[in-house]
C-alpha cells in the first residue's frame, strides 16, 4: 500500500504532519476531512515494495492513526501560506528520487565504519540518518530504525523492501546478525555491492552498443525492403528495364508483406510457446531445470555457478568463524540463494551429516564444482576449516576475475558475429538494388544495348 506523509490543520488552527499508509491520495484527503483536518500538503513517499505482504511492519495504518490523534501531536504554529511551485515541486523531487545501488552503497560502508567505531545499531542508524540526503531512502531507513527501537532484527524490515536490498544482501545481514558478526557481513556486502555493480557495468558496456547496432540494422533492413524496394521497382518500371531484383529481395519482400498480412497468427504462436515456457518454470520440476540450465549456460553459466557457490562459501565461513557447528552453518547459510540446485546440493549436505556422511559429497557428485574446490573443502576438514574456506574463497575470486576476462573475450565475437551475419543479408537485400540502379545497367537494358 502507497505511504503518504501529510500535513493538515486542525479545525482548532493547530498543524499536524505524519507519514501514514493509505489506498491513494484522494482517500487520505476524504480520511482527513471526516476527522476535522484540512490537508496543506500530500506527499507520496517515493519507495515502493514489490512484497507480497500488504503491511508494512514499522509503519502504522492511517485508520489507527486517526483514531488516536490527540493535541499532543500538534504543533503551535501559525498557519502558513501553501509552499511556493518552485518549491513543492522540489520537495516532490526529493520524496520521489529513486534509491540506486550507488545509494545502498553508500549507506551500508557508512554503517560499517560506524559499526567498527563501535557504535551500536540504533545510535548508527540515527547518524546516517540524519545526513541522507535521498529522502526515499531516509523513510526506508527510519523504518529499519523503528524496527529496531521495537526489539526486532534488521534483516526482517529489510524483506518488506526487497526491492530495494538485494536478496543476497539481505541474506548477508542475517546471517551477520544471528551469527553475531555484522560488522564483517556488512564489509562482504559493500564487497558484493561493488562487484555486483562493475560486473553489470562491464556486461552492459559489452552488449548495449552491440544490441543497438543490432536493432538499427534489423530496423534499416525492414524500413529499406518496405520503402526503398518500391521506389526501386517503380524506376525500373518507368524506365522500361526487364532488370529484376536479386531472388532474395523478393523472398524478403514477400515474406514481410505475408507476416504484416497475417500479423495475429505468429503473434498468437510466440505467445503461446511463451505462455507455456513461463508456466513451465513455475512448475517445481520446470524450476530446478531452469536453474540447472543457468548454471550450464554457454558463455555465462560458470559464472553465474561460480557467484552463487562463492557467497554461500563466504556464508558458511562467517558462521564457522562466529563458533556455529558447521550443520548450523549449512542451514543458516542455505538462503544465500534462491537457486534450486545450489538448494537442493545443500538440503542433501545437511541430511548427509544427519545420516553419518560427508556434506561435500553432494557437490562433488554434482560435476558443477570443480576438482579444486571439493579437494580444498576435503583438506578442510582434516586441517582447519576457516581457514582453508578463507583460501578457497580467495581462490573463486580469482576464478570469477578469470571467468570474467573471458565473458569480455568472447562476448564482443559472438556479437560482432550475429551482427555481421545480419549486416551481410542487408547489403543483400537493400544495397545490391541499389547499386544495381546507381550503377546504371537497367539504362542499357531499355536502350536494348
Amino acid at each position: 500500500m502507497p505511504t503518504f506523509i501529510y500535513k493538515g490543520i486542525t479545525d482548532k488552527g493547530l498543524v499536524v504532519k505524519n507519514k501514514v499508509e493509505e489506498e491513494n491520495k484522494q482517500k487520505l484527503m476524504e480520511r482527513l476531512k471526516e476527522n476535522k483536518i484540512t490537508p496543506i500538503d500530500i506527499i507520496r513517499v517515493g519507495f515502493t515494495s514489490t512484497s507480497k505482504k500488504t503491511k508494512r511492519k514499522n509503519i502504522s495504518n492511517n485508520k489507527d492513526i486517526l483514531k488516536t490523534i490527540n493535541t499532543a501531536q500538534f504543533t503551535t504554529t501559525k498557519t502558513k501560506a501553501p509552499s511556493r511551485t518552485f518549491e513543492r515541486l522540489s520537495m516532490y523531487m526529493q520524496a520521489t528520487k529513486k534509491i540506486t545501488t550507488r545509494d545502498i552503497i553508500i549507506f551500508t560502508q557508512d554503517f560499517y565504519l560506524l559499526k567498527k567505531a563501535n557504535f551500536n545499531n540504533i545510535h548508527a542508524l540515527t547518524t546516517i540518518i540524519q545526513s541522507t540526503e535521498n529522502m526515499s531512502l531516509r523513510g526506508v531507513l527510519e523504518d529499519i530504525l523503528a524496527g529496531l527501537e521495537a526489539g526486532q532484527y534488521m534483516y526482517s524490515t529489510m524483506e518488506y523492501y526487497s526491492d530495494i536490498f538485494p536478496y543476497i544482501y539481505i541474506n548477508m545481514v542475517k546471517v551477520g546478525e544471528l551469527s553475531g558478526s555484522l560488522t564483517t557481513s556488512l564489509e562482504q556486502a559493500v564487497k558484493y555491492l561493488e562487484e555486483s555493480s562493475e560486473l553489470t557495468k562491464k556486461v552492459k558496456k559489452i552488449l548495449i552498443p552491440n544490441i543497438i547496432q543490432f536493432i538499427g540494422i534489423i530496423v534499416l533492413l525492414v524500413a529499406g525492403t518496405l520503402v526503398a524496394i518500391p521506389q526501386i521497382e517503380n524506376l525500373f518500371d518507368e524506365m522500361g528495364s526487364d532488370a529484376e531484383l536479386p531472388a532474395m529481395t523478393i523472398w524478403f519482400k514477400n515474406f514481410l508483406a505475408k507476416v504484416m498480412q497475417y500479423w495475429p497468427i505468429p503473434t498468437a504462436i510466440v505467445a503461446v510457446v511463451v505462455g507455456a515456457i513461463v508456466l513451465y518454470i513455475n512448475t517445481p520440476k520446470g524450476k530446478y531445470n531452469f536453474h540447472y540450465f543457468k548454471y550450464k549456460m554457454p558463455i555465462f553459466g560458470q559464472l553465474i555457478f561460480s557467484l552463487d557457490f562463492s557467497r554461500f562459501i563466504q556464508a558458511i565461513e562467517l558462521n564457522v568463524t562466529n563458533g556455529m557447528r558447521i550443520q548450523d552453518a549449512l542451514e543458516v547459510s542455505k538462503n544465500i540463494t534462491k537457486n534450486q540446485v545450489m538448494l537442493a546440493l545443500i538440503e542433501t549436505s545437511i541430511n548427509n551429516i544427519l545420516t553419518g556422511y560427508s556434506w561435500i559429497q553432494p557437490f562433488e557428485d554434482s560435476g558443477l564444482c570443480s576438482m579444486m574446490q571439493t579437494e580444498m573443502l576435503k583438506i578442510g576438514m582434516q586441517t582447519d576449516l576457516t581457514e582453508m574456506l578463507g583460501k578457497l574463497r580467495e581462490y573463486m575470486n580469482i576464478d570469477i576475475k578469470n571467468t570474467m576476462e573471458k565473458i569480455t573475450a568472447v562476448m564482443p565475437q559472438v556479437v560482432y558475429s550475429i551482427v555481421g551475419i545480419v549486416l551481410i543479408f542487408f547489403v543483400v537485400i537493400i544495397l545490391v538494388p541499389i547499386i544495381q540502379v546507381y550503377m546504371g545497367s537497367f539504362l542499357f537494358d531499355a536502350a536494348d544495348m
